[in-house]
C-alpha cells in the first residue's frame, strides 16, 4: 500500500467498532452492562417468535432484576417495510427511554437503530434514507445507547452503521446509513442462536459470507477521491489492511462451520463460531463496504414476494436476506476477478480450508456454489420467482444502489449487471 496521498483521491481510512462481549453466559451480564451505560428506562425491541424460546421472559427477567424498567415493542417485520420501521419509531416517541436494547436478528437491530433515530432526532424514516431514493439527511449528534443481542449467526448488524429496508410502493430496498447507528455493545452469546431454524442459519450464515468477501475484494480506500471533509467520508471507505483482518477470519470462520451450524442448533462451537463471524463480519464490511451482490440483492428481494424460505412463516412470502445476496455472489466474483486475484484466490482457499490447486476465475465462484449447495441455498434467481424477462427491472433496481456499486473494484453498467444476473438465474 502507498504511502503517498495523491491530492484526488483518499489517503485516510477509519476503524469504528461496536464493543463486543463473547461467549456462552454473555447475555446474564446485560443488566450490569445496562447499569454501566447509565440505563434506567429502555425500549426493549424483540422478536416476538423468541416467546416460544423464553428468551424474552428472560431478558426482561434481567433487567428487573437490575432495576432497570422498560417498555416492549415487538411489532417486528422480517425483513422491514418503511411502515414497520416508522412504527416502530412512533412507538419510541410516544414511549421515552434513556437507551435501547433489540433482542433478535437483523430485522430486529435494524428496527431499534431506526427507531433510535428518528425518537432522538425527528423527521421521517424516508429523509434519512439512502440517496436517490430518499433524502440522505446526516442525523446532527450521536443517537441514545443501543445494546444488541443477535439470536442468529449471520447480519452482523449488531456491529454496523446500516438499517436496510423494503420500499414496497416502490418494488425496492435501501438503506440508512451512519456512523451514529452503530449499536454501543454488542453482547454475543451463542446460547441465543440454538434454536434458530436451520434455513435461518443458512441464510444468515451465507450473508456472513458474502459480506466478508465483498469488503475483502472492494475498491481499495485510497482509490476513492478524497472527501471535501472529514464529515463527507462514507461509512463504506473501501478495503483497508484493518479491514481486511476481520473479513478473512469471517471467511475462514464460514468455510469451516457454516455447514456444521446448519445442521445441528446444539453445535455450539459452530452456531457460536458463526455468530463471532457474523460480527467479525460486521465490522469489516461496515469499514470497507459490500458492493455488487448486495446491490443487486436489493431488488431482489423488493420486487417479488413469492418465495417460500426453508425455516421462515410459510405464511410471508418473501426471499431472506442472506438468499438474495448470495444467488449472485458467484458470477459477481467471476467478473470482479482480475481486479485482484489474489484476493480471490485467498477468499476461495479460506472457504475450502486448503490451498486451490490450478486456481483461476472459477475457484470463488465454485467454493461458495458447493457450500450454497451443502447448506440448501436456493440455485439462483430462477427459484426465487424469476425470469429472464425480470432482469431489467432488476438492473433498474441495482442501478440505485450507487452508494455501493461505487465500492466494487470494477466498474459496473447495466450491460456487466445484466451479464451477471444472466449467469445467476442458475448457479447449477
Amino acid at each position: 500500500m502507498s504511502q503517498t496521498a495523491d491530492q484526488g483521491f483518499e489517503s485516510v481510512f477509519t476503524l469504528e467498532a461496536t464493543q463486543l462481549k463473547y461467549g456462552i453466559g454473555a447475555a446474564d451480564e446485560l443488566g450490569w452492562e445496562a447499569k454501566r451505560l447509565g440505563l434506567r428506562h429502555v425500549i426493549l425491541v424483540a422478536d416476538p417468535m423468541l416467546h416460544q424460546f423464553g428468551l424474552i421472559e428472560r431478558i426482561e427477567g434481567i433487567l428487573a432484576a437490575s432495576g432497570i424498567t422498560f417498555d416492549r415493542f415487538e411489532d417486528i417485520h422480517v425483513e422491514p417495510t418503511i411502515d414497520s420501521f416508522a412504527r416502530a419509531a412512533a412507538f419510541a416517541e410516544a414511549h421515552p427511554c434513556d437507551g435501547f436494547i433489540a433482542l433478535g436478528g437483523g430485522s430486529t437491530i435494524d428496527t431499534a437503530k431506526v427507531a433510535n433515530l428518528i425518537s432522538t432526532h425527528g423527521g421521517a424514516v424516508i429523509d434519512y434514507v439512502n440517496p436517490p431514493i430518499g433524502g440522505g439527511r446526516k442525523p446532527p449528534g450521536p443517537l441514545r445507547p443501543l445494546i444488541a443481542l443477535p439470536t442468529t449467526s449471520g447480519s452482523g448488524s449488531e456491529a454496523t452503521t446500516v438499517a436496510v429496508l423494503d420500499i414496497p410502493e416502490l418494488k425496492v430496498k435501501s438503506g440508512i446509513s451512519h456512523r451514529y447507528m452503530r449499536p454501543t455493545l454488542a453482547m454475543v452469546d451463542p446460547a441465543l442462536a440454538r434454536t434458530t431454524p436451520a434455513g435461518v442459519t443458512a441464510s444468515a450464515g451465507l450473508d456472513v459470507i458474502c459480506h466478508a468477501v465483498e469488503s475483502y475484494i472492494s475498491k481499495p480506500f485510497n482509490q476513492r477521491p478524497k472527501p471535501a471533509s472529514p464529515d463527507d467520508r462514507p461509512p463504506y471507505q473501501g478495503s483497508n489492511p484493518v479491514a481486511d483482518i476481520w473479513s478473512l477470519q469471517a471467511i475462514e470462520f464460514g468455510g469451516k462451520y457454516l455447514a456444521r451450524a446448519v445442521a445441528d442448533g446444539e453445535d455450539y462451537e459452530a452456531r457460536g463460531t458463526m455468530m463471532l463471524g457474523a460480527t467479525m463480519a460486521g465490522i469489516g464490511f461496515g469499514t470497507a463496504g459490500v458492493h455488487i451482490p448486495h446491490a443487486c440483492a436489493y431488488p431482489i428481494a423488493g420486487l417479488k414476494h413469492v418465495y417460500h424460505a426453508p425455516g421462515y412463516s410459510r405464511n410471508h412470502a418473501f426471499v431472506p436476506h442472506g438468499f438474495s445476496v448470495i444467488v449472485t455472489s458467484p458470477a459477481s466474483f467471476r467478473y470482479t476477478y482480475d481486479a485482484a486475484p489474489e484476493k480471490h484466490i485467498r477468499a476461495a482457499s479460506l472457504l475450502r480450508g486448503h490451498a486451490i490447486e490450478n486456481p483461476g476465475p472459477d475457484s470463488l465462484p465454485a467454493a461458495l456454489i458447493d457450500l450454497m449447495k451443502a447448506v440448501g441455498a436456493p440455485s439462483g434467481i430462477a427459484e426465487l420467482g424469476y425470469t429472464e424477462a425480470d432482469i431489467p427491472a432488476i438492473i433498474d433496481g441495482a442501478l440505485k444502489q450507487q452508494r455501493l456499486l461505487a465500492g466494487s473494484p470494477k466498474p459496473v453498467d447495466a450491460g456487466i449487471l445484466e451479464t451477471i444476473l444472466r449467469q445467476s438465474m442458475r448457479n447449477w
